[in-house]
């Protein structure tokens, strides 16, 4: 078993008694700049104010070293592995950390086997990509977090609703970050610039606070990403000379939007890009597809969708609207990218420029309820198919009146034994005229019933 004042074989710094001695080894000049510019406390990480500022429940938690499992849930570089490594070092824990892509379970159970035998270390046990571990994986640490052998703090960029066991998600503390502001990053990027020992200030090169926030805006919230690129950027500079609009250039041609998918961009971007169309709103629809494109979304899956829209929210009111998207939806198959975005950009402006109307969801959603609670009514039997002798024989057919011999084409029957009010039309679009036309055809209806 290692001393007290040695490091054990998986890298843990040893126990100290001052908070300077306990600050981990600053890393090597050769590691990228992400890694030299990382916090050492919790009051040096920007941004995440909602989880970090003063008197919240994290840095009290962390204070009095009484807090448990933890997950941080949150986009890449906003500080989840920062705000892990500034707790260790703040409470003087042994920190072991493992990437889930890169670890098992014979290295997870050694880990495990290893805190059992220092509990005085406090072990916090640090799992980057915390969803790549499948459930057996994660089901091995339920003994040793429930009994407080060590205090899991795990980091993911996927919903932990989705890809954490429901056991180890009720034993922890949950807290999502968020992608950090561009001014949070280009604060960062200028203390970079001028620290000389962990950052570039070595170098002389300076930036004015414009071109910051813009490499920042580039970013995306990402502050690894950032740093990284301000990195490079300056490295192929002279030194003690000026950043300039030139010099990010080439970043800006070559910048990517943040999409997955399969994942948390993508149904947050498409939920964003649905409820622009349904709200009416053509510059935000158009913003969320042109996002959706530039992240690779297969055009097909934006253009079924659109389909979908032409029913749940434009229905009736514009009874072009679904014809005229799954004419997209074919488009797309056989135009395929780039000409297709064209074709998604008229549809996605069609619907959310179309009156809107959800009768037809509504409508469907009553007959299932009405279906669903009330007995199932008998089919009347003027209304039965009359095919085959055994069925005239029974009488099935008799008494109904073909509507075309009637004018309007309304004869006054009932088609339903019990009338049941199930579709509503709204006054918008086409659909008001459908009103119109209903309403006179009750009338008409009751006029004929009451004749002879």
């Amino acid at each position: 078993m290692p001393s007290a004042d040695q490091p054990d074989f998986f890298g843990a710094e040893p126990l100290r008694d001052d908070l300077a001695a306990r600050e981990a080894p600053p890393p090597p000049a050769t590691a990228p700049l992400a890694a030299r510019m990382r916090p050492r406390r919790l009051s040096e990480v920007v941004g995440q104010d909602h989880i970090l500022r003063a008197g919240s429940l994290l840095p009290r938690l962390v204070a009095q070293n009484r807090f448990g499992s933890l997950i941080f849930y949150g986009p890449p570089g906003c500080g989840k592995t920062s705000i892990a490594e500034a707790i260790a070092h703040e409470t003087g824990s042994r920190f072991v950390r493992i990437n889930a892509v890169m670890s098992n379970v014979a290295e997870l159970r050694q880990i495990l086997a290893t805190a059992r035998m220092r509990p005085e270390a406090a072990t916090i046990l640090f799992i980057d990509e915390l969803h790549r571990f499948n459930k057996s994986q994660q089901d091995l640490l339920l003994p040793d977090v429930e009994a407080g052998t060590v205090r899991l703090i795990g980091a993911t960029t996927h919903n932990p609703g989705f890809y954490v066991n429901p056991p180890l998600l009720s034993r922890s503390h949950l807290f999502r970050l968020e992608p950090l502001s561009p001014a949070a990053i280009a604060g960062v990027l200028a203390r970079a610039l001028a620290d000389v020992p962990r950052g570039l200030g070595a170098r002389g090169v300076t930036a004015d606070e414009k071109l910051l926030n813009q490499l920042a805006v580039l970013c995306d919230g990402d502050l690894r990403r950032a740093l990284n690129a301000l990195e490079v950027i300056v490295l192929g500079l002279a030194e003690n000379t000026a950043l300039t609009a030139a010099d990010l250039e080439v970043f800006a041609r070559e910048r990517r939007i943040r999409y997955d998918a399969d994942e948390d961009e993508h149904y947050d971007t498409i939920s964003a890009f649905i409820k622009s169309c349904r709200g009416s709103d053509p510059d935000a629809a158009m913003y969320w597809l042109a996002k959706m494109l530039a992240g690779g979304e297969d055009p097909r899956f934006i253009a079924r969708r659109l389909v979908i829209l032409a029913s749940e929210d434009v229905g009736l009111a514009d009874p072009q609207a679904l014809p005229l998207t799954v004419a997209a939806h074919h488009a797309c198959d056989f135009i395929g990218l780039p000409e297709a975005e064209l074709t998604l950009a008229h549809a996605t402006l069609y619907i959310a420029t179309a009156p809107k109307s959800n009768s037809a969801t509504l409508a469907l959603a009553e007959a299932h309820r009405v279906l669903k609670e009330q007995p199932v009514q008998t089919i009347p039997a003027a209304l039965r198919s009359k095919t085959g002798e055994a069925n005239k024989r029974a009488g099935q057919g008799v008494g109904y009146n073909y509507s075309h011999d009637f004018p309007e084409n309304i004869s006054g029957d009932d088609y339903l034994e019990k009338p049941v009010a199930i579709y509503s039309p709204k006054p918008v679009g086409w659909e008001a005229k459908i009103a119109d036309r209903l309403a006179r055809w009750r009338d008409l209806k009751a006029e004929r019933k009451r004749q002879p």
